[in-house]
């Protein structure tokens, strides 16, 4: 045996449909399309989203809440950060460009303080937005935190 005499199993290939080769052949004519309608065009194809004509899913179902267009995002900075920032740059304090310059945040975004996490270093921090916790935590460890 060799690679000349290699023939697929028995059965396991069919002849393909020849449509649109003469009412002979029993698939001219409409050539399995059925009769005029969407699909018996050419380059006819559905929405992913259709429904056959009935009411889609986005249109039965209700609107609900709204975007507020005026929302301020913040890049969250928690004081396990901070503390690890400590330890890390030996710094006592921090503002906006120092902490963009550690990668806590880009530069075009806003820094809130949130008090997750410890610290244990006296820090004087300038950003944002401070939690009341986190203003507490700071302060209580003898730093300070001002709002730029």
């Amino acid at each position: 045996m060799d690679l000349s005499n290699l023939r697929p199993a028995e059965g396991s290939v069919k002849a393909r449909k020849r449509i649109g080769r003469g009412t002979g052949s029993g698939r001219g004519g409409t050539s399995t399309r059925g009769h005029k309608g969407d699909k018996a065009r050419s380059g006819a194809k559905e929405k992913r989203h259709f429904e056959g004509g009935q009411t889609p899913m986005q249109r039965r179902l209700p609107k609900r809440g709204f975007k507020n267009v005026n929302r301020e995002t913040f890049a969250p900075l928690n004081l396990g950060q901070l503390d690890l920032l400590v330890q890390k740059l030996g710094a006592t304090s921090f503002d906006v460009e120092s902490l963009v310059a550690a990668g806590v945040a880009k530069a075009s975004s806003k820094i809130k303080l949130l008090g997750k996490g410890k610290i244990s270093a006296k820090v004087n921090i300038k950003v944002h937005a401070a939690s009341a916790a986190a203003t507490a935590a700071i302060e209580a460890a003898g730093g300070s935190v001002e709002i730029v």
